[in-house]
């Protein structure tokens, strides 16, 4: 049941099924901040009153107006009932949700039985969008069969729609990896269901991935000598795609892909950087040549950054800039696909995504070597591990809203190191009273009891270093993702090298899931691999 405030009353509204379900959809994430934005509740409220039949469209006129609180009530006590469930019965869920993996989380490839990845279709909400996306709040609506294409092999037992629906589409091409697809009515992206990421044709896809920018480490010094070379060029294309090359290979920017049509995110990358997103000074900080950037990348994140550059860049700029507005192209004679194809003649399989992560695992593996001590504790190892992602996911631009507990998280914890802290002086102080009641007394009794203080304070020790740690880890990586990084441009390779070197286990680095998506590189034997 919804509220609507009117004068000081709070008047009872039934509203229809449709609106009702999107109306809930809102009334679920009040607690989070999304909720608060002007850009998501105008989103939402123009959606919501599309899903409205025209009573409720009369009365319901502005979102300021509208009362979530018992939609929101019912939703947590759902969530506390599930939480609340007993042994018995979240086993009962847990076996019928076995079941449908069984019946549909399998397919055959090459005769091989192969796990798929998520095969449950995403059901309707609202889109949330990373960043400042100008289509957070939007309705993702609920996909039907008529949306979908199925791939399978023509020999193959094609899966039964739903009772009075239909496929949009079966199609037998196996030049392609899904095996599902259709398109989300938000942003127009198509989307598809994959094999899992631990599955031989993914591992094998892996493997060549960090292959390739393996081998542009033996080639990418006469890459940047060339590119150094252009900046100097008498054509003007040459020149813009030397400084593009410069800012993917030093800045790991993103080459920047057009965007598909009804795409309104204003989001761009190296290439289709405008001259608003930079400025240029002189002098800054007592540096010179600095180019300021300051643009909306991939998923709306924005990337803001200050680079001192070399004086033929930061020459060149000028001279792309001259003329122009705001709004036009700084490159305006290059695009990604003449800038790739440029790559590719330079070594086959290059792109400006096998820069990125060509200099995502090297940086990795020249941190971990400079910040690694065989005689730190695997904590304080981890720390340093979690540093060397960090300075990754920095250069990447993987940014992140603080997590919205973030702040009563680390007051718990710091409460937790208080405590621990305090138990250490206490079992200091005890030890040194063991030590003085075994020095006065002969008594071999003393001694055990001497011996056992002694391991309390060093149990302590451990226990509060690894909490402190734990709380410097947690204060740094506060606006820093670094799953993304981790779990696509970090070669595998380096960490397991790493673990087994520093005698860490795997599963501090990677969970089960990880260590099955990079099982080719988990089994490996070397110690002293170089990517």
């Amino acid at each position: 049941m919804l509220g609507l405030r009117e004068c000081r009353e709070c008047k009872p509204v039934k509203l229809s099924p449709r609106a009702e379900e999107v109306g809930l959809f809102f009334a679920q994430m009040l607690d989070h901040e999304y909720t608060t934005k002007e850009v998501f509740r105008s989103n939402f409220f123009r959606d919501w009153r599309k899903e409205m039949n025209l009573e409720e469209r009369t009365l319901i006129a502005d979102l300021n107006k509208c009362d979530f609180g018992e939609l929101h009530a019912m939703h947590k006590s759902k969530v506390e009932a599930r939480k609340n469930m007993t042994k018995e019965e979240k086993q009962v869920i847990k076996d019928a949700n076995q079941k449908i993996v069984d019946e549909f989380g399998f397919c055959l490839l090459d005769h091989h039985k192969e796990r798929i990845g998520n095969f449950k279709i995403e059901p309707p909400g609202l889109f949330r969008g990373r960043g400042e996306h100008p289509k957070m709040g939007m309705l993702k609506k609920r996909i039907q069969p008529e949306d979908v294409i199925i791939n399978c092999s023509k020999d193959s037992r094609i899966p039964e729609p739903p009772a009075g629906h239909r496929w949009k589409e079966v199609r037998h091409d196996n030049t392609v990896t899904w095996l599902v697809s259709w398109t989300e009515n938000v942003q127009g992206s198509v989307k598809y269901i994959m094999l899992n990421a631990n599955s031989k044709l993914k591992g094998e896809k892996d493997w060549e991935k960090y292959e390739v920018a393996r081998q542009l480490k033996s080639r990418v010094g006469q890459i940047r000598s060339q590119y150094l070379e252009d900046l100097k060029s008498k054509q003007m294309v040459t020149r813009q795609r030397a400084v593009a090359l410069y800012f993917i290979d030093k800045l790991a920017l993103r080459a920047g892909n057009e965007k598909e049509e009804g795409e309104s995110a204003d989001t761009v990358g190296c290439c289709s950087l405008r001259v608003e997103h930079i400025t240029l000074h002189d002098t800054l900080a007592g540096e010179s040549c600095v180019v300021e950037f300051d643009f909306l990348g991939k998923d709306s994140i924005r990337y803001y950054n200050k680079v001192p550059v070399s004086k033929r860049v930061f020459k060149n700029l000028k001279l792309f800039m001259e003329n122009k507005q705001p709004g036009d192209d700084l490159f305006d004679r290059l695009s990604t696909g003449t800038l790739n194809k440029h790559l590719s003649s330079l070594m086959p399989g290059l792109t400006a995504k096998v820069f990125r992560t060509y200099n995502a695992s090297i940086t990795l593996q020249q941190q971990l070597k400079e910040l690694s001590n065989m005689s730190d504790s695997t904590a304080e190892k981890l720390l340093s591990y979690n540093r060397a992602n960090r300075a990754v996911a920095i250069l990447c631009n993987h940014q992140r809203a603080p997590p919205k507990s973030f702040d009563q998280s680390m007051a718990n914890l710091q409460s937790k190191i208080d405590t621990r802290r305090e138990q250490m002086a206490q079992a200091k102080r005890e030890l040194k009273q063991a030590k003085k009641d075994a020095k006065e007394s002969s008594d071999p009794k003393l001694m055990t009891v001497l011996e056992k203080k002694r391991k309390a304070v060093a149990r302590c020790k451990e226990q509060l270093l690894r909490m402190e740690v734990q709380a410097t880890d947690k204060e740094e990586n506060k606006q820093i993702a670094l799953s993304t990084s981790k779990l696509n441009y970090l070669d595998p390779r380096i960490s397991v090298a790493w673990c087994k070197n520093l005698d860490v286990p795997l599963d501090k680095v990677y969970n089960k899931t990880q260590r099955d998506k990079f099982a080719w590189a988990v089994h490996m034997t070397e110690k002293d691999f170089e990517f």
